[in-house]
């Protein structure tokens, strides 16, 4: 972006982070669902499961709902982005001497820095329950790193569910699936324990390479060829979700 967007994004972010401040109840109703799920399966499944390894389960399971506490935060971003559309804020951006990309990535930090403050709740949740990590400076670098990627993925996902929403309902709704997706994988129970058809679906979708990537490194273990499966995952839907986001709101405001 060259810098009169940037100045465009800095300014129109700071507006979306301001209506995020004056209701955070927002970030704590996006956490609440995972630290939920996070304490019904510790406290009342978690000893039924075996994890294998003499893994603790809070350790095993905090990837996974580190995911589903990110696919439920960019709800709130096709929500935001619908409401900007009905309003006709958009419309008057678009009059006035506003960089086109500078408005749909405001949106986008804006779910960044709103998911990532949802995130730390949730991580800081599990070290109550007794999460502990023998992970580097560079490893936790790495998962947060990975987190970014997933969000932004996610959120760009977001960014066409609100651009081609027809009712507030219809603009988070798409989340629902991706909420699901996780139970589908390595994030609760081991792949093993599935019936064959279930484990090859939940081996070969994208939220369980990532999982197993950022167990890894909360583990301190070598990640292996997975970080690759789970990176080329995140930037390829990174990049087509950003792709078609761009072209259905260039096509909106033709």
């Amino acid at each position: 972006m060259t810098t009169h967007a940037l100045g465009d994004t800095a300014v129109l972010t700071g507006r979306s982070l301001r209506h995020i401040l004056r209701s955070p109840d927002t970030i704590l109703t996006t956490a609440v669902t995972p630290i939920a799920l996070m304490l019904l399966f510790v406290f009342v499944l978690g000893g039924a499961i075996d994890t294998g390894g003499g893994v603790s389960y809070v350790d095993y399971l905090l990837p996974g709902i580190l995911l589903v506490t990110i696919a439920s935060g960019i709800a709130y971003t096709s929500y935001r982005l619908f409401l900007d559309l009905q309003s006709g804020i958009l419309e008057r951006f678009r009059s006035m001497p506003v960089a086109r990309s500078s408005v749909l990535w405001a949106h986008v930090l804006t779910s960044l820095a709103a998911n990532l403050a949802s995130v730390v709740i949730v991580t800081g949740v599990a070290l109550l329950l007794g999460f502990r990590s023998g992970a580097s400076v560079a490893a936790w670098l790495a998962v947060a790193g990975i987190l970014v990627l997933f969000t932004l993925a996610l959120t760009w996902v977001a960014v066409i569910a609100g651009l081609s929403a027809k009712s507030v309902d219809g603009a988070s709704a798409f989340s629902y699936p991706l909420i699901f997706l996780p139970f589908i994988s390595s994030a609760f129970v081991p792949t093993d324990t599935m019936p064959a058809p279930v484990a090859w679906f939940a081996e070969n979708q994208p939220v369980t390479s990532i999982v197993d990537t950022i167990r890894a490194l909360f583990a301190g273990q070598p990640v292996g060829g997975g970080i690759w499966i789970a990176l080329a995952w995140l930037i390829g839907i990174l990049v087509v979700a950003h792709t078609a986001a761009i072209l259905i709101y260039r096509r909106r405001f033709r």
